[in-house]
């Protein structure tokens, strides 16, 4: 490891060991929110299986299936040359599988073929290793076995069966391929477009190093297939780096449940040590929890004393727990009324009457209410109805300004989103504003330099020369 330890002097960072913690990454400078402190390509990686993607750049347009394993897209010939060496090998065993047997390759599947089909090509110096792409980083990461229930146990054991019988090569070691199932488990990372739209799944065992807070200091963002981690605070020298591996809008009992649940730690981030605290207790009753009976009142609502029902802690009205099971029934019961088969037009109205019904059940800040309407506001933007859209985005920014910090890329992306709807409604003032505010995020957790950054800043200006314009000609 001392290769990697020079390569991270050089990039002004260094490995750590901390209680509690292991492994952490610390930085050696300074370093400016915006500023890259490290970016690492993937050690393998492969598209979603939810539609077909270039294997190597995970374009969706101009593809065509490998003749031979009929398991592989590429959009042209530059691309499959680019991972001919690799995909030789799972070609040849793929191929060998008859047609139900190709069904389990799934992409967690492929990962770990390409996994041991790069370490292989490493070791016989077919493929090059430098220190940050080398398999003895995939060794040192944690696998978290001892904490893995029997059940998902016996699914890696019955995983690790699948690789050998795929491979067949007799240096393979279940028990290794199995332990490495769980370490992609816990460290793999899912590929994002600049919008957050997963693409793909790829293993970063430098990355991997990185820690997890709830507050972090910095933003994992991927470039292509690239991994890129921004500041988004001022990180001192001496400090560690963090990212979030998880939504963190939630409450912090969810957190710590889903942590430890995918990654196997208690989190003991600022904002999980107020666990239980007043202000943790209002956070969370605001965003799972109900809403005041009375309309005008946004108070929040804990359990009486008695359990009988829930007494809102601004107003002290109660609401019994049968008028609210009788709204939770009545949300159910219309959500099931959703359907594949539905036009998209009848699936907006239906999701309109589960929201409306859960306006009345939970708090405005509803973690529940706000995925419904994004969900509706997603169908409206496929129905290209962009006046009801922008009402929808409109009500989904205030709860992301309360779940996210300042600098988040989501809510940076959501402004975006608004700023678009206004300006394509000829709202010019107000996109500038939602334009303004992403470009304020984006820029940070994105990068200046990037593609989607550079457009945004066009689309900001050509709004601001539109709004002049018009300005003049109104004092014509």
């Amino acid at each position: 490891m001392e290769d990697l330890k020079t390569a991270l002097h050089e990039r002004c960072l260094a490995v750590a060991s901390l209680p509690e913690k292991g492994r952490c990454l610390v930085a050696a400078r300074d370093f400016r929110p915006g500023e890259v402190i490290i970016s690492q390509d993937p050690y393998v990686f492969v598209p979603n299986s939810a539609e077909p993607r270039c294997d190597h750049c995970f374009a969706s347009t101009h593809l065509r299936r490998c003749s031979a394993c009929q398991a592989v897209w590429y959009c042209g010939s530059s691309c499959q040359k680019s991972e001919w060496k690799v995909h030789r090998l799972e070609c040849m065993a793929v191929a060998r599988l008859n047609k139900e047997k190709r069904k389990s390759v799934t992409p967690s599947i492929r990962l770990m073929i390409k996994l041991y089909i790069r370490r292989k090509l490493q070791d016989e110096k077919i493929i090059s290793t430098t220190a940050m792409d080398n398999y003895c980083l995939v060794d040192a990461l944690v696998a978290h076995m001892s904490e893995i229930d029997e059940k998902q146990l016996v699914l890696y054991a019955q995983m690790a069966n699948l690789i050998n019988r795929i491979l067949q090569w007799p240096e393979i070691n279940i028990r290794e391929v199995a332990e490495n199932f769980s370490k992609l488990s816990c460290n793999a990372h899912t590929i994002c477009d600049s919008e957050l739209r997963p693409l793909g799944t790829g293993l970063y065992p430098v990355i991997s190093i990185i820690n997890h807070s709830c507050l972090p200091n910095a933003v994992l963002l991927f470039e292509g297939r690239m991994a890129v981690v921004r500041a988004v605070q001022q990180i001192a020298q001496g400090s560690e780096v963090l990212i979030s591996y998880i939504e963190t809008a939630g409450s912090t009992t969810t957190r710590l449940k889903s942590l430890r649940e995918q990654y196997h730690f208690a989190c003991a981030c600022p904002r999980c040590a107020k666990l239980g605290q007043p202000d943790d207790i209002k956070e969370s009753a605001m965003l799972e929890g109900y809403r005041c009976g009375d309309d005008r009142c946004s108070g929040f609502l804990l359990r009486d004393s008695e359990k009988q029902g829930f007494v809102c802690q601004q107003c002290g009205r109660v609401r019994n727990k049968e008028a609210i099971r009788g709204i939770a029934s009545e949300i159910k019961l219309m959500s099931q009324r959703t359907s594949s088969s539905m036009s998209p037009s009848q699936a907006v109205s239906v999701y309109k009457m589960v929201e409306n019904l859960q306006g009345k059940l939970y708090h405005p800040f509803s973690i529940i209410l706000l995925q419904t309407r994004e969900k509706i506001l997603k169908m409206l933007m496929d129905l290209q109805d962009w006046k009801e859209a922008l009402v929808y985005c409109k009500l989904t920014i205030p709860v992301y300004e309360r779940v996210y910090p300042g600098c988040h890329p989501l809510l940076g992306l959501q402004y975006y989103t608004s700023g678009k709807l206004e300006w394509l409604l000829g709202d010019t003032v107000n996109a500038i504003k939602s334009l303004t505010k992403a470009v304020d995020i984006l820029r940070v957790t994105h990068g200046t330099n990037t593609e989607f950054v550079t457009d945004l800043m066009m689309k900001l200006e050509e709004a601001r020369a539109e709004a002049a314009h018009i300005l003049s000609r109104a004092d014509e």
